[in-house]
């Protein structure tokens, strides 16, 4: 490397300079053979000075996208069951304009009935499901309008009255069909529930058992839920979310009492059920469930 060029100033332009910040590679001299005076060191310091380029800042680093977790889960493989299962409940949910309506039952009346039943059916005992899907049963027949179903060109109309009743498995939500139901008193009703359900978690049902339906139960209230809006079961047009039988404060005649109430919320197609009619199918079976002894007519 060959050595710089010796720079010629006097001793004053050189204190000048260094008390200016002034480079005097960066000048050019005025004295004799081209020596830095105090004139060039003056004059430049009288000229403007180019603004400091400022060096490239660093690009900031993106902030680090959170890797997925390597431990600490389990994938489960999906069931058949589980696969169909997701696919309809996707499209119902998706091209079904759903709406809901709820209501309050009070279940006292059922209660002390029930009571009296199963002190004289022992061991077939009488759930309170039982008499929600006997009033279900018959409410349809009393607005038989909420019992049908989108056919896309048509409203189709059941003739029948089969109810599903969803039943929780290992593989997931299963359906089987009390046909009929209407028909069929509330110890038939219990004994065709029950043995339908043990076979839908025995995985033993037939096609016929799960298919079809017109209107569909979904009961959470044994495990403490007070409500709840369920999926339509397409291509039904209902589905009743019932709910826990819980003791609540009313208002009956004016005082303030406590009774056994159950929320119960309808899940409505609104392409085939309106809303006055999915109310009018609501009050109908509230009507039954209040005065049970009109089920056993």
């Amino acid at each position: 490397m060959s050595p710089s060029p010796r720079l010629f100033a006097s001793p004053l332009a050189r204190r000048l300079a260094a008390a200016a910040g002034i480079d005097l590679a960066t000048l050019t001299g005025s004295g004799p053979h081209g020596r830095i005076v105090k004139a060039d060191v003056e004059a430049a310091k009288a000229a403007p000075r180019p603004a400091p380029v400022a060096a490239p800042s660093a690009p900031v680093p993106a902030a680090p996208v959170p890797a997925a977790p390597t431990t600490g889960y389990t994938d489960l493989p999906l069931s058949p069951m589980r696969r169909t299962i997701a696919r309809r409940l996707t499209e119902a949910k998706a091209t079904i304009p759903h709406f809901y309506l709820t209501i309050d039952i009070e279940m006292d009346a059922i209660l002390s009935l029930r009571e009296q039943l199963n002190t004289r059916l022992a061991p077939d005992k009488l759930s309170v499901n039982d008499f929600i899907l006997r009033g279900v049963a018959l409410g349809l027949r009393a607005v038989p309008e909420a019992n049908a179903a989108w056919a896309e060109t048509a409203i189709r109309r059941f003739t029948d009255i089969d109810i599903a009743v969803a039943v929780a498995t290992p593989e997931g939500l299963i359906t089987p069909i009390v046909r009929q139901a209407d028909r069929k008193g509330l110890g038939e009703l219990s004994a065709e529930v029950k043995a339908l359900a043990a076979r839908a978690r025995d995985g033993g049902l037939k096609p016929e058992e799960y298919q079809g339906g017109g209107f569909t139960i979904s009961n959470l209230g044994m495990y403490g839920v007070r409500e709840f809006a369920a999926i339509i079961n397409p291509p039904q047009a209902c589905i009743l979310a019932v709910g826990a039988a819980e003791p609540r404060p009313i208002v009956k005649d004016g005082a303030l009492a406590v009774a056994t109430v159950m929320s119960v919320t309808l899940s409505v197609d609104h392409r085939t059920v309106d809303g006055a009619t999915g109310a009018r199918f609501l009050a109908a079976v509230k009507g039954l469930l209040e005065d049970p002894l009109r089920m056993m007519l």
